[in-house]
């Protein structure tokens, strides 16, 4: 009836593509991702193999792009795609069709060329086969007869779905009035409930497959409570030691639920000191630096589009709170600055914090500041978000602690340079926008109909098996496989 394809984020966590190839031969990619840190080293190339070594398998009959959300490991290989000829429709939610342009745009600046006319160009191809669908309702996939989607809100970052198709039975055979169906389901990657801004997803009524992500199907998040009074504690620990605490995140999802939080800590601990007069306030003159143009752009499109925030976030805009818009809050965009920014901070040491991308540290302004800073032992990084095997984050996060151990500085490469580690390191695994392992079995778990087949992709191999175990105790009737 239909077979699944994997083109990315089977062996790892990046370059997420899957094919749905029907019988008839037609078939539809959901997601089409680049591949970072040690899963894209066989893809570099800098020859005429590129465009190939990127979209290696063949397009024929692939009709169309189904978009889960804009993180650059599920629509970075997009310029590529269409490079490669592909010329069908691409279906994304409201949002993500708003900020999509934007990812790409800054995509093929850091990674392909800087070159106006063939961004201008890739650009405009790109808006002219987007198609915006809101959540919740059914669409047909053109070229395909028979299949039908929906997406529904994923809560990973604004605008990230799961998508539910609806194949119809070869036959038109009837039962109880309805033509036979198989419902399949692609997670894209589902967030954790009460994340900051966005509402939690909610699993579907039912699903024949699944094709599911797994990156935390080993482990379990701190609550929400928990793992903001952490940052707050890991911040004030840090700022003690007088130096810049440095916070690497991805450009759209965790720098804007980063700049939440920390507005609403701002806002608890200034409430607090009024009732206590006269207490110390670290945060009250801390600046709240985030170091990217494109962060900058995605927060705006954020406020612009807070229809979809969470009840919780649009209540604080009535209050006239501005979560993501905040006093302390500086923003730098011209790279001028940029560099100002950090021979400022590396000369005083001032007490600051700065987000940056990229989360994993394999680019972006990130890379400045690890290079200025992490030697000095008043700087403190810290991670909130997965760091993909192969990636300087990664690194950082394993040989970092050596030297608040008592041990010889551990180090990391960047841009060919080898930088010693003498900055402290702190992992807040709570601030991951993806789902955790209970959150993974919950998903499945509140079907009505269950899956008869489940298929786990999106995981390092531990994550990946042991949600397998988990979902066999669940449904020992279930196929359930890896990849």
């Amino acid at each position: 009836m239909f077979e699944i394809l994997h083109h990315g984020a089977v062996n790892g966590v990046t370059g997420s593509c899957h094919q749905l190839k029907l019988a008839s031969g037609l078939s539809l990619l959901v997601d089409c991702g680049l591949f970072q840190g040690a899963e894209s080293i066989d893809r570099e190339s800098g020859n005429e193999d590129f465009n190939r070594k990127q979209i290696d398998f063949p397009l024929a009959g692939i009709q169309a792009l189904v978009v889960t959300h804009c993180h650059i490991d599920h629509v970075g290989r997009i310029p590529y795609l269409l490079a490669a000829g592909f010329n069908g429709p691409v279906y994304a939610s409201e949002a993500t069709a708003q900020l999509l342009p934007l990812v790409i745009e800054d995509a093929i600046k850091v990674g392909v060329s800087r070159d106006e006319r063939l961004i201008r160009s890739v650009l405009q191809k790109l808006q002219s086969l987007l198609v915006l669908v809101p959540y919740k309702q059914w669409f047909d996939i053109a070229g395909i007869a028979g299949l039908k989607a929906k997406f529904h809100c994923a809560g990973h970052i604004l605008g990230s779905a799961y998508v539910e198709f609806d194949l119809a039975a070869a036959s038109s055979a009837e039962k109880h009035g309805r033509k036979k169906s198989h419902k399949i389901v692609f997670s894209g990657d589902l967030g954790a409930p009460y994340s900051p801004l966005l509402p939690a997803p909610k699993a579907p009524y039912r699903a024949d497959t699944l094709v599911i992500e797994s990156t935390y199907g080993d482990r379990v998040h701190e609550s929400r409570r928990q793992r903001r009074a952490q940052l707050q504690q890991v911040i004030e620990k840090c700022l003690k030691n007088g130096g810049t605490v440095l916070i690497p995140a991805f450009s759209i999802g965790r720098t804007q639920e980063l700049l939440y939080e920390l507005e609403e800590i701002i806002h608890r601990v200034g409430a607090a000191n009024t009732r206590n007069s006269g207490s110390d306030n670290v945060w009250e003159h801390l600046d709240i630096i985030v170091d990217s143009p494109l962060a900058a752009e995605f927060t705006a499109s954020y406020r612009a589009l807070k229809h979809l925030w969470d009840a919780e976030a649009r209540n604080k805009v009535r209050a006239g709170r501005h979560p993501l818009d905040f006093e302390q809050l500086l923003t730098v965009n011209r790279h001028a600055d940029h560099l100002n920014t950090v021979a400022y901070l590396k000369k005083t040491g001032r007490a600051a914090v700065v987000i940056a991308a990229s989360g994993m540290c394999s680019g972006g302004r990130i890379q400045n500041y690890l290079k200025a800073l992490l030697p000095d032992e008043r700087t403190d990084v810290i991670f909130v978000g997965y760091q993909a095997r192969g990636t300087a984050g990664r690194d950082i996060q394993q040989y970092g602690p050596r030297f608040r151990e008592g041990k010889s500085p551990g180090y990391v490469v960047l841009d060919g340079q080898r930088v010693d580690i003498k900055a402290g390191v702190y992992t807040l695994g709570g601030y991951s926008a993806h789902a955790d392992q209970r959150d993974l079995l919950n998903f499945v778990k509140r079907m009505r109909h269950k899956p008869q087949h489940i298929r786990i992709v999106h995981g390092d191999d531990e994550a990946k098996r042991e949600l397998r175990q988990l979902y066999r105790e669940m449904l020992p009737d279930t196929d359930v496989v890896i990849g």
